[in-house]
């Protein structure tokens, strides 16, 4: 076993999340929307007009009401990002010992990932793991990470072993751990399950497979031979494993996408589902999101309070947002093996 004073047969572990601001205040918020929106895998419109529609439009009127929703969202112990991202390493650092080391890194604002990466290199590990926590991979989350990452380490003298996991959307461990928060709530008993993922414009799905666009896939019903890397097709992919795993049928639920920014995003969208459900008559629906892994802005205030309203004002009565991952004694197992395999 290698000391703590000689890192070479060592590895570093990386566990990397998109971010969140410092502070519930509208210069923090500000500043982070401004490093996350000018991400050009994040908004990947020509140079010029993705500067005019974020520097001077987005982040100037967005930033002040989002602000409002992280006052919701924050604890007392900070943003409850944070929060489960400490817990997931101290607990995954104990779950595998002194051959490695557990960072936490966001991609935008802190804890910052260049600054993570420099320690990384400082203490010389022979190598090195990166998992960004992401279960289904796409350019503007898993895809910047690594391209952040393969930048930063270029410049390195000594470049030690790297492994970079793309996604784990299949990974039985981590359908387990879903399976079981979905358990917790009985989804016999509801009305309706919603498996609700994080959208993306229908152009960013298109270009993993330009041949066959989104909108014509047939991923909805399998996962098609180009769809390995398609964000749209392993969601619908995730979704069939947790049902399966929960002897769900067809009918018991559906499959939508939320935080939308415009109407050329994948659909349907999780908010007119809701709306749909509470027209034709249902009172009580379970969403899950199985695109985080942690409980944040677009689980706990979109579905958990935003939805809830919307649901109620439509003639339902109850939106149960299902707990994510966060801590869960699975989900470490999960990154334990991701790991070690």
């Amino acid at each position: 076993m290698a000391t703590r004073n000689d890192n070479s047969n060592r590895t570093a572990v990386l566990l990397v999340n998109v971010g969140t601001p410092d502070a519930p205040t509208v210069p923090a918020v500000r500043k982070y929307l401004f490093q996350f929106l000018n991400d050009r895998r994040v908004i990947d419109l020509p140079l010029i007009p993705q500067k005019i529609l974020v520097n001077l439009i987005i982040v100037p009127f967005r930033a002040p009401k989002s602000t409002e929703l992280y006052k919701i969202l924050w604890t007392e112990k900070g943003s409850p990002l944070m929060v489960n991202a400490e817990k997931n390493r101290t607990k995954l650092q104990e779950a595998l010992g002194d051959d490695y080391e557990v960072f936490t890194a966001m991609r935008y604002q802190n804890p910052s990932l260049k600054m993570v990466l420099r320690e990384v290199r400082d203490k010389r590990f022979g190598k090195m793991i990166v998992i960004p926590v992401f279960p289904q991979y796409a350019s503007s989350t898993t895809g910047t990470i690594f391209q952040f990452v393969s930048q930063e380490i270029a410049r390195w003298e000594v470049i030690p072993e790297v492994r970079m996991v793309s996604q784990f959307y299949d990974h039985p461990q981590f359908l387990e751990a879903f399976a079981d928060r979905i358990r917790a709530y009985n989804p016999e008993t509801w009305d309706h399950l919603i498996f609700s993922y994080h959208g993306l414009p229908n152009r960013q799905v298109d270009k993993v497979h330009p041949e066959v666009k989104s909108v014509n896939c047939s991923c909805e019903t399998a996962l098609p031979p180009h769809g390995k890397y398609c964000y749209k097709a392993t969601c619908y992919e995730t979704t069939r494993l947790l049902a399966a795993a929960l002897n769900l049928k067809k009918e018991d639920y559906s499959v939508s996408f939320q935080s939308r920014l415009t109407k050329n995003w994948l659909k349907p969208f999780t908010d007119e589902n809701l709306i749909g459900m509470a027209k034709a008559g249902k009172k009580r629906v379970l969403v899950v999101a199985p695109a985080f892994v942690a409980d944040c802005l677009e689980t706990t205030v979109e579905i958990g309070c935003e939805y809830q309203e919307l649901f109620v004002e439509h003639g339902g009565e109850k939106v149960q947002l299902v707990k994510s991952l966060n801590d869960h004694p699975l989900w470490i197992e999960t990154l334990k093996q991701l790991i070690e395999d």
